[in-house]
């Protein structure tokens, strides 16, 4: 089973509803928590393989538009020494270089697609592990227990034993079904950190913006001073 199909499948898991069908809950608690873990080393193993894709690709991308640059130099130059085919091959290999920023430019983007997608996968793993051993934990605390009361109803020659330990799992359940409507509410929810982040990177748009919009007065303002 691939990673992907396995990550999904444990994703959507309803670990209440596997472990009422398991005859063995508490190892099937121990399996469940053995394969995302599993899965969470891959998960972060990927990520960490399409992160050294992204800077290969930042870094081809940045000696690809220097090549436009100086393509886009060469031809001015030719111009300027009434090269008009040699401006057109300068041209052309720009244009080539172009074309091959662009292509990297929509890689690069998938890229960040797929990493951002990899860790909303990754917090909703690491949030079913943490209930998934929070689970294993109680079983164990439920299983003790369990074994003290039946020793002591035995004790009291109670005949209701089922009966009481059936209301005691329905009641428990009940306070899972409550727990997971509150967490409902919490899921999805961004943080007050990716919030400001996201504020920080805003500032840092309007200032590049700022600074574009004076650099392309200037050269305006330059040019019909030449003009």
């Amino acid at each position: 089973m691939g990673i992907f199909s396995r990550f999904t499948d444990i994703i959507n898991a309803n670990i209440n509803a596997i472990l009422d069908k398991a005859e063995d809950p508490e190892k099937m608690v121990r399996l469940m928590i053995q394969e995302m873990e599993e899965t969470l080393v891959e998960v972060r193993t990927q990520s960490a393989k399409l992160i050294a894709d992204k800077k290969d690709i930042s870094r081809r991308m940045e000696r690809v538009r220097n090549d436009v640059e100086e393509w886009a130099r060469k031809a001015e130059i030719a111009i300027t020494r009434e090269r008009e085919d040699l401006a057109r091959a300068a041209l052309k290999e720009k244009h080539s270089a172009d074309d091959a920023s662009a292509t990297m430019a929509g890689d690069l983007e998938q890229i960040e697609l797929n990493l951002q997608r990899l860790a909303d996968d990754i917090a909703q793993l690491q949030q079913k592990l943490v209930d998934a051993k929070a689970r294993q934990k109680a079983l164990i605390m439920r299983g003790k227990t369990a074994q003290t009361r039946m020793g002591v109803k035995r004790q009291l020659h109670e005949v209701n034993i089922d009966e009481a330990m059936s209301r005691f799992d329905r009641y428990e359940r009940r306070i899972d079904d409550m727990e997971g409507e509150v967490e409902a509410y919490d899921f999805g929810q961004r943080s007050l950190s990716d919030e400001i982040e996201d504020l920080q990177s805003d500032d840092k748009i309007d200032e590049e913006l700022a600074q574009l919009k004076e650099r392309l007065a200037k050269s305006n303002a330059k040019t019909k001073a030449e003009s």
